[in-house]
């Protein structure tokens, strides 16, 4: 799942990840985002999604036994 979050997620690397252009994008106001950016930010970032829902089911099994 890491390796997921660090091709897809950051790719392509320069100038700069990708998923961190587009999130300085939508801090700044996200002006000029056509419907294109927003899917790109949700294929870009849906890995890391998926890592930290993965990480919280590993911590609520772990707090179980």
């Amino acid at each position: 799942m890491i390796l997921l979050c660090l091709v897809l997620g950051m790719a392509p690397f320069f100038p700069e990840p990708h998923l961190l252009g587009k999130i300085k994008w939508i801090a700044g106001g996200a002006v000029g985002m056509s419907g294109k950016d927003w899917f790109d930010v949700l294929l870009h970032g849906f890995p890391f999604v998926l890592l930290i829902r993965l990480v919280i089911l590993k911590l609520m099994a772990r707090f179980k036994k």
